[in-house]
């Protein structure tokens, strides 16, 4: 890694983990855990401020350590934090396929959509469904094109 070296890495993952831990046996609401932890103004954040360098976080075993911590904490039955996190609402454009089975899923595992949604929006995005995404994005792009300008852009995504 250009921006950390081996011994850097490894001071600072321990400082990770470390800090979690302690938040961890402190019982916190999950979202408080996440949001110390893994938040843009979060603990690691703070250590790791480039790509490069969270990438490389993500890798290790304190880091996976860390994402079941904050699991653990889901596991439990929530509190109202509304006093604690302000909330926002954002609206997704679902195909009803897709609602539906979301739907089934919330019903089969006895959760709100809500929480159900949240949980699949905060789970890690592997490498191999990152590629995925990826060519589902670039295929709707496809699909979106039509006429010369489609057959262009086309044309320079495979030169790619």
């Amino acid at each position: 890694m250009a921006d950390f070296n081996p011994d850097e890495l490894h001071r600072c993952k321990r400082e990770a983990y470390r800090v979690a831990a302690e938040l961890y046996r402190q019982d916190p609401h999950w979202l408080v855990f996440m949001r110390e932890m893994l938040g843009v103004g979060g603990v690691v954040r703070r250590l790791f401020p480039t790509e490069e360098g969270l990438r490389a976080f993500e890798e290790t075993p304190e880091y996976q350590e860390i994402r079941q911590m904050l699991a653990r904490l889901r596991a439990r039955p929530d509190g109202d934090l509304t006093h604690d996190e302000p909330m926002r609402m954002i609206t997704v454009r679902l195909p009803k396929s897709l609602h539906e089975v979301l739907k089934a899923e919330a019903h089969q595992k006895q959760l709100s959509m809500n929480k159900l949604c949240i949980a699949k929006l905060i789970q890690i995005l592997e490498l191999e469904e990152t590629e995925e995404l990826e060519e589902l994005c670039r295929e709707e792009r496809r699909l979106r094109q039509s006429g010369p300008a489609g057959q262009t852009a086309r044309a320079e995504e495979q030169e790619e």
